[in-house]
This record gives C-alpha cells, structure tokens and sequence, in this order.
C-alpha cells in the first residue's frame, strides 16, 4: 500500500535525510587507497548513532553491516571486510540508511579512490545527472514510470546499460515500502505520484551489460560482465510542482 506522510512526518523524513547526508559527507573524507570497507562501515554506524539515531541497514533481512560498501564491478550490498582494501583507481558505491524516530532515509552516491580512468569517470557522472533527470519528472499528478523512462533513455544515449532486477522503492516506517521505482519504463504509463509521497530514486548504471549476477555470500550483486557500476541515489517527497530531497543539505 502506498501511503501519503504527513507534514509531520515529512519533518521527522527531513531530520533523518539530513543526516543521511551528513554521514555521507564524512564517509567520504575517510575514501582513500589503503582503506578497509569495514572501517569504512565501524565509522558510518559510529557517526550515526553519535547522533541519536540508528543504522536503518544493519541485520535488515539478515544484512550484515550498517551500510552497503560496493566496488568496482559491484553493483549494490556489497558486504563491508577488513579484507576489502581499497586500491588506486577503484570506484566506491556508498549506500546507506538512517532511522530517526522510527523513520527512515536512503541514499547512495559512487566515490572515487585516488584518481580513476576516463571510463569510470564518466560513468559516474552521467549517473548522477541520470538521477537528476529522471527527478525532475516527479511531481503530482505524474505517472510514477516517467520517471525510469527518463533515466534509462539518457543513460542509453550515453552508451551504458541500466540495472532492470534491481528498483527503487517507497519510504516511511519501513525502508522499503510500496511502490516500486524502476529505472526504465514506458512514459505515461504507471501509478499517478500524489503529494506526499516518498521515494527513493536509485539509477544502477553499467559500463558493460546490463546483465547481473549474485555472488555466494547471496547479497552482494555484481555486473556479470565484470565492468564498472555506479549508483546515485536520493530519498524525495513529491510536492504540487515538483519534488524536494529529503536526503540532501
């Protein structure tokens, strides 16, 4: 069921993005070749719960870790590891979640470590600008798959494929709530977005195929050709005219 959140609970949804964009701003400061994912995990779960609020990824579904650490050919859940060293030249998808009084906020953004190729640059780049295009179709009274439509047929035009098993999805009480947000679609076609509403938008976008496979430990996804993804993501309310980031400044 999809729900339509309050002006109150919007407000709890602003403290809990806020944070979420804090934490990412010092996740970020930490990116850097020599680095283990799991230090970069103990300091994301220390950072929020420094701010009296909770990890909303760690033990969800069984997950291990309080944030996602992604590298390189991972797409999404990657598991953090004292193993997982960083290198020179890696891209680095941070994907996390965080739950102020019971509410909760998502979002992802891709790192680079140290200086990257011309390849993964680009990759990033244009998957953070698909993220923003395919934003500026939500607002009320729009159909909820203008919104996919819109990033795939950019991240085509730019030569990438997007990630079609994996979607964004609904927030409030739960991290994953009604409806599914896909990255493709067909314009005007889908569920009609009504103010209030709250969505996560998440483009995973390749450099090689689309096509994914699912490693052992059965969380972590990865490009099955081996080549680079990037994943941008942003917690939004639809609004009258548009839409406002829950998960920014």
């Amino acid at each position: 069921m999809v729900t339509i959140k309050t002006p109150e609970e919007i407000e709890i949804m602003k403290k809990a993005g806020h944070l979420n964009y804090l934490t990412h701003e010092y996740v970020k400061t930490l990116i850097a070749p020599g680095v283990s994912t799991k230090y970069l995990n103990d300091e994301a779960d220390k950072f929020i719960r420094e701010q009296g609020a909770i990890p909303g990824f760690l033990n969800y579904e069984g997950f291990p870790a309080s944030i996602c650490v992604s590298v390189n050919d991972e797409i999404v859940h990657g598991i953090p590891s004292e193993d997982r060293i960083l290198q020179e030249g890696d891209i680095v998808s941070i994907d996390l979640g965080v739950v102020v009084d019971g509410y909760h906020s998502d979002a992802a953004r891709t790192y680079p470590v140290g200086k990257v190729n011309k390849e993964k640059e680009r990759l990033m780049h244009h998957t953070e600008k698909a993220l923003f295009i395919g934003l500026k179709e939500i607002k009320n009274g729009a159909h909820l798959y203008n919104i996919g439509a819109r990033i795939s047929e950019y991240a085509h035009k730019q030569g990438f494929s997007v990630v079609e098993e994996l979607v964004g999805h609904g927030v409030g009480t739960d991290l994953h709530e009604d409806p599914d947000v896909p990255n493709f679609g067909k314009y005007n076609t889908g569920m009609i977005l009504k103010t209030g509403m709250v969505i996560a938008v998440e483009p995973m976008i390749n450099a090689g195929t689309k096509e994914i496979c699912v490693l052992d430990n059965d969380w972590t996804i990865v490009t099955e050709d081996g080549k680079p993804s990037a994943h941008f993501e942003h917690t939004v309310v639809v609004t009258d005219d548009g839409y406002e980031i829950l998960t920014g400044e």
